[in-house]
């Protein structure tokens, strides 16, 4: 018989140069969060005076427009580390696993728009309301710095939980994890840089996966004692 020349019937293999997608993200988030961070004064009274910056403004429209990039990219790393897990994949923490990194990316997305949006209707507005700016920087400030951040604790310390179990990446990598999950967690109020943490390790643990070797087919997954 013929060889399909679709490949039916074989399994689908990701590529373990996908890990990129890790680093991608991580490349993106860290230049978006650093962007807003220094063109956004971090005094709710002073919101919009950024705004009669033209410099200050386009960074704040670059930061935002990366963040749907890095969303993608994460998504796309999470698939990749779930192939990397295969077969001694746990439903309970591959549930949290998912779940928390969908969140994550929902968040920041939620938030990005939020902050446009207000960016959007201040710079068109001559005498944009005080008010209005404040309360769109508290939404967005609780959405990117609260609760996107509490999820990826919740996605970090799963994804340590299971590469402990599967040993899948290097022992550091996952107390490093331990660490940065609890400061996300605890002492993210104490200071807005903390957030860098998350993508700082999501970079670690990428370049980790990059210069493993290929991953162990399923069926010789199943079969090692």
């Amino acid at each position: 018989m013929g060889q399909d020349p679709l490949g039916a019937g074989s399994p689908l293999r990701t590529p373990r140069a996908a890990a990129v997608a890790g680093i991608l993200f991580s490349v993106l988030m860290i230049t978006a969060l650093t962007l807003l961070r220094l063109s956004v004064p971090p005094s709710p009274a002073v919101a919009g005076t950024w705004l009669t910056d033209p410099g200050h403004r386009a960074a704040v429209a670059v930061g935002l427009n990366l963040v749907p990039f890095a969303g993608i990219a994460f998504l796309w790393f999470v698939g990749v580390l779930r192939d990397r897990i295969g077969e001694r994949e746990d439903r309970f923490f591959a549930t949290v696993f998912l779940g928390s990194g969908l969140l994550f990316v929902a968040m920041i997305f939620v938030g990005a728009a939020a902050a446009g949006a207000g960016v959007a209707s201040a710079t068109l507005s001559q005498h944009p309301a005080s008010g209005t700016l404040v309360l769109d920087r508290d939404l967005t400030t609780s959405l990117l710095n609260v609760y996107s951040m509490r999820m990826a604790a919740v996605f970090t310390l799963t994804t340590v939980t299971i590469a402990r179990r599967t040993r899948i990446v290097a022992r550091w990598l996952t107390l490093a994890g331990v660490v940065c999950a609890v400061v996300l967690l605890v002492g993210i109020g104490i200071s807005p840089w903390v957030e860098l943490l998350f993508p700082v390790w999501i970079l670690a643990l990428s370049l980790d996966i990059l210069s493993a070797g290929p991953a162990v087919p399923s069926a010789q997954r199943l079969a090692e004692p």
